[in-house]
């Protein structure tokens, strides 16, 4: 008898929320968006990229290009930690992308006049605008990635690694735009030529063995301290960096009007709907704690190491591999076509990643990402960068592509998939302990030299394999333990096994209230 009525209370409670009434065309609609969510941060990300790529190198005394980097990410965690969900219910998803973006203005206008007071306040700017914009896409893709699996009769898992592999394959691209973009002006000018000391030793006027002398301190034993003597790392002429800047800024207030006109509010497909979990009135502070309540969640924690090492990683290619090995040896003029071949290698990677997790499993997939980075980290670790050896330089960065393309993917999915129910607080996280990755990776650039990096770099991945292990173990025998659960008539359903399943974080109510009409 109170199991009957638990059964008409939850019917009546499905009764009170608000559908989402959709036809079966509104799929086009939606392939529409998420191109042009990836497109907008395509351009968007064609700027910070650039711009980014050649901090450590162009604004290399007293560190201040890494310094503003660092400073980045430690205010991109304090904005994870409290803004996204309370950003995002303000001002809608949509909104936010286009308030969110304009943040990155004043880090690329900072350019034409790199100081500590002017680039470190336009960091702090862009770190706190960052998390809600990554919050706000991550929430967007999933969402339209649950509405079109109900629309086509697909797996939800698999739909929304898909629209994640396709944004950051457009996401990606922005490395080859960005690069292209700064290694044309730059090979334009005085830094186009060959290093002087490398075109004196070829003429004669200078030994052979001083040349080598100079490239024995790159790679794994390159320390930011006692390299000012090194030509290959003078900054550019201050006109070139201008016109990157200008070209990069323009790409900013690009990207911000493509959301603001090309893009359909997320209201379209159930952002607000009456009785759902994200319309829930609740206080600013219970806004606020939702990133602390997802860290309540063992499979969150059990995360949290994999996804520093992504921040780290993606700091380490940015910033200590184009300045310990390209810049060091080949030049600031060629950290764009080094840096472009990880663009491409990895947004081809991240389509191509985000379609075959159906085929062969996410697991897969991630074990390759791990052998890839692990065996790239080794070899850095030996190998001896030198200009006769360029190959090498585009090869390993293509590798390390093919690596971040396995995180950035399946990772993003995993967390998706794991905690839909709580979109917003679950990619703020993500955001966050990513964020913590670029912040350790930069805070320690200018005081560890290139050796210990790369040991440390190891060892965060093989630990944080061991806790992606321990969650997918769970998460196995998660799944196994709910099917048989939803597989009790309701009526036959104890307390326990109904609270079991109203509180599993891969149920939304979203996949229930979608409505699809054939008109």
């Amino acid at each position: 008898m109170h199991g009957a009525v638990d059964t008409d209370k939850n019917a009546d409670s499905a009764s009170l929320r608000e559908k989402v009434q959709l036809r079966k065309g509104e799929k086009w609609r939606i392939l529409k968006n998420i191109i042009t969510v990836s497109f907008a941060f395509m351009v968007q990300f064609t700027a910070f990229q650039g711009t980014a790529n050649l901090q450590s190198s162009i604004n290399a005394q007293d560190s201040l290009g890494t310094v503003s980097l660092a400073v980045i990410y430690a205010a991109l965690v304090i904005s994870c930690i409290f803004l996204p969900t309370l950003v995002i219910r303000k001002l809608t998803v949509k909104w936010t992308l286009c308030f969110s973006m304009l943040c990155y203005a004043p880090y690329i206008a900072s350019q034409f006049y790199p100081r500590f007071y002017t680039l470190i306040p336009a960091g702090v700017l862009l770190g706190l605008g960052a998390a809600p914009m990554w919050a706000s896409q991550a929430t967007y893709l999933t969402q339209l990635g649950q509405v079109y699996a109900k629309l086509t009769d697909q797996p939800v898992e698999a739909i929304i690694v898909r629209f994640f592999g396709f944004f950051f394959l457009a996401w990606q691209t922005a490395e080859l735009w960005g690069n292209l973009i700064s290694s044309l002006v730059l090979s334009s000018g005085a830094h186009g030529a060959a290093p002087a000391s490398f075109e004196d030793g070829l003429n004669g006027t200078s030994s052979h063995s001083s040349h080598d002398d100079a490239l024995s301190y790159c790679g794994a034993n390159f320390c930011v301290v006692g390299t000012s003597d090194n030509s290959n790392l003078q900054r550019p002429p201050d006109s070139e960096i201008y016109e990157i800047s200008a070209i990069y800024l323009s790409c900013i207030v690009g990207a911000v009007i493509i959301i603001a006109i090309f893009l359909d509010p997320l209201s379209r497909y159930g952002e607000r709907r009456r009785g759902s979990i994200s319309a829930t009135e609740i206080s600013g502070m219970q806004l606020l704690s939702a990133t602390f309540k997802q860290l309540k969640k063992v499979n969150q924690q059990l995360l949290i190491l994999i996804t520093v090492f992504i921040g780290m990683e993606q700091a380490f290619i940015g910033a200590d591999f184009t300045q310990a090995y390209v810049s060091c040896a080949l030049g600031i003029h060629q950290i764009g076509y080094v840096m472009i071949c990880f663009g491409v290698v990895n947004a081809i990677c991240s389509i191509i990643f985000g379609s075959a997790m159906k085929y062969i499993g996410r697991v897969v997939i991630i074990i390759l990402g791990a052998i890839v980075h692990g065996g790239c980290i080794i070899y850095l670790l030996y190998w001896r960068p030198h200009p006769d050896h360029q190959i090498v330089f585009f090869i390993l960065s293509g590798l390390w592509g093919i690596g971040d393309a396995v995180w950035q993917t399946q990772i993003n999915g995993l967390y998706g998939a794991l905690f839909r129910r709580n979109k917003e607080a679950a990619f703020s996280n993500y955001r966050l302990w990513e964020s913590v990755g670029f912040v350790i990776a930069y805070a320690y650039s200018t005081a560890l030299c290139a050796r210990m990096k790369l040991y440390l770099l190891f060892g965060v991945l093989v630990c944080g394999m061991i806790g992606y292990t321990i969650v997918e173990i769970h998460q196995s025998k998660k799944e196994k333990r709910m099917k048989k659960l939803e597989e009790i008539p309701k009526q036959q359903q104890t307390e326990a096994d109904r609270k079991a399943i109203e509180e599993d974080d891969e149920k939304d109510e979203l996949e229930e209230d979608i409505v699809v009409t054939h008109l």
